[in-house]
């Protein structure tokens, strides 16, 4: 009988068994490692290639095609054989340059073209061996608006008639519009005092770029007297004087200082006053009394520098001069919203004045909340400060003198004023980012309780400076800033020409005049070039309906087209504003 107990168990087996393929399913159990025990799991989970791409036609890039006047059509490269479309008449080639607005308007009446009127000069009284008038009969640049004189012309026919003009005297001098109504002005608005507390008058001349030089004597301020050959004071005083530079945003009803956006001198102790804050400036024993003549040098970059430093392309490593001529090509360009209004027996061009932003009020007072939480405004204003209202100008100064003597540098580093800089304020019809041509440093004084000063714009100075009076060549004045410890009469720029405020009041006015003719070619192009078209209406040009009275004869004439209702025979003209007293 057989035995069919079994067999005792190998230890191995008699057959190694083979791998099992992975399937589909089993690929995402493959480790993400290789071993030895796994070697091809790569080719395994390798991805099958891809089909090949067909090849792509390649098209010109955009500037080779505008190179070849070909016009760019999005979504392909347009055929070269077919006909191009020619651009249609009275439009810009390109629309990103800025252009007027356009107000409908009534034609003017006779006396608009009669020249404007200088204020009613009413005596009030006697002051500094000198008669003071009070100006009546004119407006004030307040609440938001700037108001300059201007006059009907019948040759400037698509500005509607209208371009600017001056009053009497005609010559750099304070201007009446610009200035606090508690001013009283002399004859040639050329002397300032008041009876309330501090208010400031700006002259009608500014600075933009350039070395500009005016004086200012105190005809009523801070009593001297002499005592052992010593010059000392008493505790008598004729008032207050204070004097500098300020912009266009600066308060009428404060002293010169008062905010960040105007630098200014005080009479007591001759201290420097910049956002309400006086330091001390002139040596011990030293300050501004009557009889004394200050004169005031401002030096400003180019406004090519000026425009790298707030569209924030300035480099301190590269921009290490300023070797660029006033006035160069590539200049932006000057817009000037203006509007004609009337007040009383004036006409005058009505535009949004340039306001405070609140940068410079947290500069001036700052929040601890907000300095505790942003680092962008506790940062000192310098040329490349995040926040443009921030940005500093290079080589940019404020210099002293006393009696011809020369006193130092207050203030370096003014802040700049070119938009985006400078902004309107916030309302309907106001356009951000646009220069009018006016922006700048003027020079400024503020008088308080008696306090009277009588400005000097050259070209006879009281103490004329080394610069002015014959010099062959340029000759560097006394404490010149240094960037980078060098100079601007060295190697890092070339020293400009110091000039009298008067010169630059004479090209003030013929930059003006070349603004009018400006304005009157760009809306006679985008009327398409023709000599006979309804005044006032275009069709690539914005048009606004300007303020206009129904009580007078021409109103349904300028409204046609304009899509406003209008009576039969109901007449119009130009609203008259009203400005109540303070």
């Amino acid at each position: 009988m057989a035995d069919t107990s079994p067999s005792p168990r190998s230890s191995t087996p008699s057959t190694i068994p083979q791998k099992r393929p992975l399937g589909i399913d089993d690929e995402q159990h493959v480790p993400a490692v290789p071993s030895p025990l796994n070697p091809d799991f790569a080719g395994s989970r390798a991805r099958k290639p891809a089909p090949a791409r067909e090849q792509r036609e390649k098209k010109e890039s955009l500037k080779k095609r505008e190179a070849k006047g070909v016009e760019s059509v999005r979504g392909g490269t347009p055929d070269s054989q077919a006909p191009s479309r020619k651009p249609k008449k009275g439009t810009e080639q390109n629309s990103n340059i800025p252009s007027l607005l356009r107000y409908k308007l009534p034609p003017p009446n006779s006396t608009d073209f009669d020249p404007p009127k200088a204020p009613i000069l009413i005596p009030t009284f006697h002051k500094a061996n000198r008669q003071f008038f009070e100006a009546s009969e004119h407006v004030f640049n307040r609440k938001g608006f700037r108001y300059t004189h201007c006059i009907a012309d019948p040759a400037f026919t698509f500005t509607q008639y209208h371009r600017g003009s001056e009053t009497e005297p005609f010559a750099p001098r304070f201007d009446y519009e610009d200035a606090s109504s508690h001013i009283f002005f002399d004859n040639h608005a050329r002397s300032i005092t008041t009876e309330k507390g501090f208010r400031m008058a700006r002259a009608n001349v500014g600075a933009r770029e350039g070395r500009w030089y005016w004086e200012c004597k105190i005809l009523s301020g801070v009593k001297p007297l002499v005592h052992d050959g010593n010059p000392v004071t008493t505790g008598d005083s004729g008032g207050h004087v204070r004097l500098g530079f300020s912009r266009r945003e600066a308060t009428l009803d404060t002293p010169v200082g008062f905010d960040a956006y105007s630098y200014g001198l005080r009479d007591v102790a001759g201290q420097k006053v910049h956002m309400s804050r006086p330091k001390d400036f002139m040596p011990a024993g030293e300050q501004i009394c009557e009889g004394d003549v200050i004169g005031l040098e401002i030096n400003l970059p180019s406004l090519t520098l000026h425009r790298k430093v707030v569209e924030g392309s300035y480099n301190k490593a590269v921009d290490v001069s300023d070797d660029v001529e006033p006035h160069g090509a590539g200049g932006a360009d000057i817009i000037r919203d203006r509007l004609p209004i009337r007040y009383k027996a004036h006409l005058y061009f009505e535009q949004f004045e340039y306001q405070s932003c609140k940068e410079l009020e947290e500069l001036m007072n700052p929040s601890p909340v907000i300095a505790a939480t942003s680092t962008s405004t506790t940062a000192v204003p310098n040329p490349n400060h995040s926040l443009v209202a921030l940005r500093t100008l290079p080589f940019s100064c404020i210099k002293v003198y006393k009696n011809g003597q020369y006193m130092g540098a207050p203030f370096t580093d003014l802040l700049a004023f070119l938009p985006p800089a400078s902004k309107p304020l916030h309302q309907v019809g106001a356009r951000d980012g646009l220069d009018d041509g006016m922006l700048g440093y003027f020079p400024s004084v503020s008088v308080f309780r008696g306090g009277a000063a009588e400005v000097n714009f050259g070209p006879d100075f009281w103490y004329p400076p080394p610069d002015i009076i014959g010099s062959s060549e340029d000759v560097d004045m006394l404490g010149e800033p240094s960037i980078n410890n060098v100079t601007r009469s060295g190697t890092s720029t070339s020293l400009k020409k110091l000039r009298s405020l008067s010169e630059r009041y004479t090209e003030q006015i013929a930059e003006d005049v070349m603004y009018d003719i400006v304005d009157e070619v760009d809306l006679w192009v985008q009327d398409g070039g023709q000599t006979e078209i309804q005044k006032g209406t275009s069709n690539s040009a914005p048009t606004i309906l300007g303020p206009v009275d129904p009580a007078a004869p021409g109103l349904e004439v300028a409204m046609a087209n304009s899509g406003v209702q209008v009576e039969a025979g109901q007449p119009g003209e130009i609203k008259e504003i009203i400005q109540e007293e303070e």
